[in-house]
């Protein structure tokens, strides 16, 4: 058994406190994997003060900002008039998705395996947003050194020049992947299986940094456990793009729509603007340690469904077609946000169908 934070009791995974003698936090809240769950937390309520953001002239940096995620990320850091440097290598990442707003950001074009780069990356910069990332459930299958190599020694290595600046907060990308093998619904903190794929434990090994990182270095550590974002700029090609971008280009295409197994699979799909809306809450919380939270919207979906909804959305008509479900897929998925609503004020905004409304509108204006 993993050996508890300091000043905190030793308990199993999920097992129930009173209260904690290292923070004095007293919410009759979970242990999670023999660590305090809710980090050290403040104990005013955060959620309130969390809601007003104040991130103008904030220096920040978004890692993977010419991403799906990182560059809506980036918009949102713009409108609230912080200044924002963006660092990526372009292997999944695309210019376009900056270019409307290149003349206002500083971006670096590097790879986060290599230290240097992140410490250029890092100097002089105040908060830490961490997307970058090599996704993808079926991609840590075919290749789990790759995946490892950046999300793993990649993040260390931000995580590291972040020390190294000066730097005190770090948001960073985790995963529902996390939660592995549990069938429990909704999935809380506190509740995971065992990981199921190298993606998820690239994930996992993530938090386990980010704890240590905040116990060393007097840093903290804010991790956002996705569940399925969904939105404009998510890249519908190659083997691993994500369903929703596959689905549109599919209808669109008049083709029939691919699904792995046998649909009844279901999902917490999240729009994007809800996830810019957790990073820049997450940016701005008053909290100390390392925390990781769940960032979804709350419901579920079969996959079945979802190829229906898209189908109908863009009139067309073709079946789905199925194929055999692949490994390392979770069956069942849907968050509870309880304690990201505690601890920095989130709760989803964007219902599905609104969400998949946007999505398509904005795939109408690029044709």
């Amino acid at each position: 058994m993993r050996a508890a934070a300091r000043g905190h009791p030793r308990r199993r995974p999920g097992e129930t406190v009173d209260a904690c003698s290292g923070c004095g936090y007293n919410s009759g809240g979970r242990l999670w994997g023999g660590r305090c769950a809710h980090a050290r937390v403040k104990k005013e309520k955060l959620n309130e003060g969390a809601k007003t953001l104040n991130l103008k002239d904030k220096r920040v940096l978004v890692t993977g900002g010419a991403g799906f995620i990182g560059s809506h990320i980036v918009d949102g850091l713009l409108e609230q008039e912080a200044r924002v440097r963006v660092i990526d290598n372009f292997d999944t990442g695309l210019h376009q998705n900056l270019a409307h707003v290149i003349d206002r950001i500083e971006l670096v074009e590097g790879d986060i395996r290599d230290y240097e780069v992140c410490k250029q990356a890092c100097a002089d910069m105040g908060v830490v947003i961490h997307q970058a990332a090599l996704g993808s459930v079926p991609r840590s299958m075919a290749d789990p050194a790759s995946s490892l190599a950046v999300n793993v020694s990649g993040t260390a290595n931000v995580f590291a020049a972040a020390r190294e600046a000066g730097i005190k907060r770090v948001v960073y990308a985790s995963s529902s992947s996390v939660f592995g093998e549990t069938v429990t619904l909704p999935k809380r903190e506190g509740e995971e299986g065992e990981r199921l794929s190298p993606y998820a434990l690239s994930k996992w090994m993530n938090e386990e940094l980010a704890e240590v990182f905040a116990r060393c270095y007097e840093m903290s550590f804010v991790g956002l456990r996705y569940f399925n974002i969904y939105g404009p700029r998510q890249r519908p090609d190659g083997p691993y793009a994500a369903v929703v971008p596959k689905f549109f280009a599919a209808c669109a295409a008049q083709e029939a729509p691919v699904i792995f197994g046998d649909g009844e699979q279901s999902r917490d799909f999240t729009f994007v603007k809800d996830a810019v809306r957790a990073n820049l809450l997450a940016a701005t919380a008053t909290l100390t340690g390392a925390v990781a939270m769940n960032i979804g919207a709350g419901n579920v979906t079969t996959v079945k469904v979802l190829a229906e909804i898209i189908c109908k959305l863009t009139g067309d008509k073709v079946k789905p077609s199925y194929v055999a479900a692949r490994d390392g897929d979770i069956r069942h998925s849907q968050a509870d946000c309880s304690r990201a609503e505690e601890v920095i004020g989130f709760r989803a905004q964007v219902a599905l169908a609104e969400g998949l409304a946007q999505t398509q509108a904005a795939l109408d204006a690029l044709r």
